[in-house]
């Protein structure tokens, strides 16, 4: 299998997946028959869910994501508390089922326990070290480095090379532009860019410059397509060289739909924004379960909020404001309030950083998103779900309709506590920010699965552990 065509994230957590598998049973027997000859943590349920949790979390925690990987010093700092965290969900989670079935475990809760615990720490500790430390050789020595031949060399492929170095899922790429006059005019900034090499073919010789590079995938990228022969371009694909679109790659590379670049008979004839009545059902289900669950769970947390926002001052602890979710209906959306009572007395404004508006206490809510656990009622009511694209204010949706093509089509689906773009952008406010958001929220639509909700729960883990972007 060509590892060039994984991205440089699935390639670090198969590794991470291959050492627990090999290390983890290695541990346990060394633990058991060598070393600590009275612990007795079986390859059992414990023996499973250990190492789990702890991929689980890696995931969750967003050591798999393009910026971990360039900052893999801050990425092996966050190691340790991950996989601490890992260990003490199963330690819980033992006890647990341990407690429930006293013939699964030896003596729950006790000693072994906490041996398991320390054990699977050390582990998966130094597994994920190994890992990284791999990735890094690996990314150094290029042998991870993708081979792209990219057909054009116009404004859209420069747009592809700017994307695919800030965003890319892999982090080296190799990139060929094969250009022909039938194509546009060449972009002088590719042209004057020392690592973009391209091609000026006499013909429309694709194949050949495929072979001669071993390119990995073709991207269909050129500013005029009515010069491309098209039968040149099928003998690529015939002959095993992926061949896709310029807007396709770029969906699957980045993750998000380039409005730049976007045609709507793209959007039109490929593949998504197709909605299951069995999806929907689940989906359903999964949030009146979940809002209702963590509503008993977070009870005590939000009294607390309540009394503290009491304590700071006068006025109402709840905020209740119109915004729009599915079909562009509108709902009284809840919130425990973080701003002064007569914070909007002049109309609507976007949040800014260090908003003077926003009290102490409101500060610490909204840094820890207590503030946004009312908005379970919302969820629990069916008026939000508990993914979706974030709901705006009606006077807002109004404006950035009219300046944002498609905006409204991120209304397909109801407004969610939680996204795809809250995951991966940071708080927006503006139209420029309202404008890459949507980039996301019309890939969540398009590509809507109950998996794909689950993936963005994980990612929200990090989003409340390590905040960012707060306003």
């Amino acid at each position: 299998m060509n590892l060039s065509l994984l991205s440089t994230g699935g390639i670090l957590f198969a590794l991470d997946a291959a050492c627990v598998a090999i290390l983890w049973p290695l541990a346990l027997w060394n633990a058991h028959a060598a070393v600590l000859p009275r612990f007795a943590l079986p390859i059992d349920v414990r023996g499973i869910l250990y190492p789990a949790a702890d991929l689980v979390l890696l995931y969750a925690m967003g050591l798999y994501r393009r910026d971990a990987l360039l900052h893999i010093g801050t990425s092996l700092s966050r190691v340790p508390l991950v996989v601490g965290m890992g260990a003490a969900f199963t330690l819980l989670c033992s006890i647990t089922l341990g407690s429930l079935d006293p013939a699964l475990f030896v003596r729950p809760g006790g000693s072994d326990q906490m041996l398991g615990l320390a054990l699977a720490s050390i582990c998966f500790t130094a597994t994920a070290f190994y890992a990284r430390l791999m990735v890094k050789v690996m990314v150094r020595r290029q042998m991870l480095r993708r081979r792209l031949l990219v057909v054009g060399a116009g404004r859209r492929a420069w747009d592809l090379l700017h994307v695919l170095s800030s965003e890319g899922r892999n982090l080296s790429y190799d990139i060929a532009f094969l250009h022909h006059d039938a194509l546009g005019e060449e972009d002088t900034r590719l042209a004057g860019d020392a690592d973009a090499r391209v091609l000026r073919p006499e013909k429309f010789a694709v194949l050949q410059a495929a072979r001669q590079l071993g390119a990995d995938q073709i991207v269909i990228a050129p500013d005029e397509r009515r010069g491309m022969d098209l039968e040149e371009l099928l003998a690529c694909k015939t002959a095993g060289f992926p061949v896709v679109r310029y807007l396709s790659f770029v969906e699957q590379e980045i993750r998000r739909v380039d409005l730049k670049r976007m045609e709507l008979g793209w959007l039109l004839y490929s593949d998504g924004f197709q909605f299951s009545a069995i999806e929907r059902f689940l989906k359903r289900v999964f949030d009146i379960f979940v809002s209702s669950s963590l509503l008993v769970a977070t009870a005590p947390v939000m009294v607390a909020a309540m009394l503290a926002i009491r304590w700071e001052g006068p006025g109402p602890v709840l905020y209740r404001q119109d915004r729009v979710t599915q079909g562009g209906r509108i709902f009284r959306i809840l919130k425990l309030r973080t701003m002064r009572i007569d914070s909007e007395a002049g109309g609507a404004v976007w949040a800014a950083q260090k908003d003077t508006r926003i009290t102490r206490v409101g500060g610490f809510l909204r840094r820890t998103r207590i503030d946004e656990l009312p908005q379970l009622v919302n969820v629990l009511r069916g008026e939000m779900s508990f993914v979706g694209p974030r709901p705006e204010r009606p006077v807002f949706v109004a404006e950035l309709a009219r300046q944002i093509p498609l905006y409204n089509e991120r209304h397909i689906v109801k407004a969610g506590l939680t996204g795809w773009a809250q995951v991966n952008y940071p708080y927006g406010a503006s139209v420029d920010d309202a404008r890459s958001k949507l980039s996301y929220d019309l890939y969540y639509v398009k590509n809507f699965s109950i998996l794909f909700d689950l993936v963005i729960l994980l990612q929200t883990l990090r989003v409340v552990l390590w905040p960012s972007g707060v306003r």
